[in-house]
């Protein structure tokens, strides 16, 4: 059997005065400080304390004086958890953005007892920008981690998501049970955001009144003749038709909620219809349509996400 060729690590782990070389699976060699890897380790500490035979009986693999312990892991991870163990003077802690790393990096983290670490990489897990882009492997990791608030967290943020998603790679990490569980939690979550369809007292609270919100409706008494009114009497708050515009808002948030549960599906929806009515160069309209509709549509993603709270995500932990 062919071995990897070996090659040396860069800085900091090429240091001339390190006292022990940990050689990655794939022949990278990290020339690296005891101590450094004890005080962040009870796993090394009690490792590096091995009593060595001094008669020179020893099987141990000696490079330039020292001791070469081989390790599971490749050099990128490697590379990674190290990092966390040296004082940031010497190496800064590496950005976890990448979650394929992540789950890496928390395997090592766990098996060499690095606690501070694997608190790190937790931290990973809940970063904004990788569960706005991938919360459904971010939950995959967490979940098959156990890691209760970063599972929970994840499968907050794939209600942004459409309820079957597509394939990916991390599905394998869980259980048909744990997936289940997320479809079931993502479906209770629409039911619950679905009866805010249906009665819009929050509406009509929040306003008091249909003077407080002019820009929804053509008022005659105004001279607010615009776009023509919607017909879908679903969507009539105060018993009155609202603007035609804004009647097709309210069905395609229906439906969508349906699918997407999130306050984000709502805000996103509403910079669409901001755009087409003002493409539509309605005189009336185009002038006060952001701001009516920013304020709606914040009030109802804020409706949407009071009613999700409470849904949970039925899964031991």
């Amino acid at each position: 059997m062919e071995l990897p060729t070996q090659t040396c690590a860069s800085a900091p782990f090429d240091h001339a005065k390190a006292d022990v070389i940990l050689r990655s699976a794939d022949g990278v060699e990290f020339r690296v400080f005891m101590l450094f890897l004890s005080l962040a380790s009870p796993f090394f500490e009690t490792l590096f304390g091995l009593p060595q035979a001094s008669d020179g009986t020893s099987d141990q693999e000696m490079k330039d004086g020292i001791a070469v312990i081989a390790v599971s892991e490749d050099s990128k991870t490697l590379d990674l958890f190290l990092r966390f163990c040296y004082p940031s003077t010497l190496a800064e802690d590496p950005c976890l953005d990448n979650l394929t790393e992540v789950l890496s990096v928390l395997a090592a983290a766990r098996k060499y007892s690095l606690d501070l670490i694997e608190r790190k990489v937790c931290q990973a897990l809940a970063n904004p920008k990788v569960l706005e882009t991938e919360p459904l492997r971010s939950f995959a990791i967490a979940r098959n981690a156990r890691l209760k608030h970063e599972t929970i967290t994840a499968a907050r943020h794939n209600l942004r998501q459409p309820l079957i998603p597509v394939l990916f790679a991390e599905i394998n990490l869980i259980t048909a049970s744990d997936f289940l569980a997320l479809l079931t939690y993502h479906k209770k979550c629409a039911i619950a955001v679905k009866a805010l369809m249906k009665d819009f007292t929050w509406m009509t609270n929040h306003y008091g009144n249909i003077d407080s919100c002019i820009w929804l409706f053509n008022r005659p008494r105004y001279n607010q003749y615009c776009c023509g009114q919607g017909t879908d009497t679903r969507f009539w708050p105060w018993n009155t038709a609202p603007l035609a515009w804004w009647t097709t808002y309210m069905q395609e948030v229906y439906e969508l909620l349906q699918d997407s549960p999130s306050g984000d599906t709502v805000r996103t929806a509403a910079d669409r219809t901001i755009q087409k009515v003002r493409s539509a160069s309605c005189g009336a309209c185009s002038g006060r349509v952001k701001e009516g509709m920013t304020e709606f549509s914040n009030l109802l993603a804020l409706k949407v996400e009071e009613a999700v709270a409470p849904i949970e995500l039925e899964m031991d932990f």
